[in-house]
């Protein structure tokens, strides 16, 4: 009877054997889907912490190229800026002495009256108030061209030329300039004949 027991034990502590393999089994299994679960949680963590590094490196990247980018350019530009101040200043200063001496000379210029000449002096007032207007004639050439090789770039309006028609070539005078000259020339004798006629006629009548 105890020999037919044998067997029994030995297939119970069989089948508990073989349910303790079972569990610990489940168990490893459980485990191992836990570990694959963390696995995927801490896959998606790093690949999105990747993501974000590349985010950033990305931005970084484009800042730095922006930040060359401006550098490059405002630091040309700035001296630029400060040359085209300089040659702005410049020219304004020109300008303004241009304007100044032509103020004079203009001045100058309208002051000659030749109805006031004192005829005795004439040929003298006349050499003084040609001498004045070709120093006018001389500063406004010479000013001119020195506006004009500023100003080619800026695109100002030019100052009005000197038309060379209006000279002649005999001592480069204008006609009127000439009549003016032969005016103030034959006035005396013009005065001088009035007179005598008048003295002639009033002798007669006497």
């Amino acid at each position: 009877m105890a020999e037919k027991l044998r067997p029994i034990e030995q297939m119970l502590e069989l089948n508990e054997d073989e349910t303790l393999s079972a569990e610990h089994l489940d168990s490893q299994v459980q485990k191992a889907q836990e570990q694959l679960v963390q696995l995927k949680r801490q896959q998606e963590q790093i690949e999105k912490q990747k993501r974000e590094l590349e985010e950033l490196s990305r931005r970084q990247e484009e800042l730095e190229r922006g930040r060359t980018e401006m550098t490059d350019k405002l630091t040309r530009s700035l001296v630029v800026l400060e040359r085209e101040a300089y040659n702005a200043q410049k020219r304004l200063e020109q300008i303004r002495a241009t304007r100044e001496s032509f103020g004079q000379h203009l001045e100058l210029v309208e002051a000659i009256d030749p109805k006031s000449w004192n005829p005795d002096d004439l040929h003298k007032e006349l050499s003084r108030a040609l001498s004045t207007v070709d120093d006018a004639r001389t500063e406004y050439s010479e000013q001119r061209s020195r506006l004009q090789a500023t100003g080619e770039a800026a695109g100002d309006t030019p100052l009005p030329d000197i038309a060379s028609e209006v000279y002649e070539s005999n001592g480069g005078r204008s006609f009127s300039q000439w009549f003016q000259i032969g005016v103030a020339l034959t006035l005396p004798l013009i005065i001088f004949g009035i007179i005598a006629l008048a003295i002639f006629f009033w002798m007669a009548s006497r």
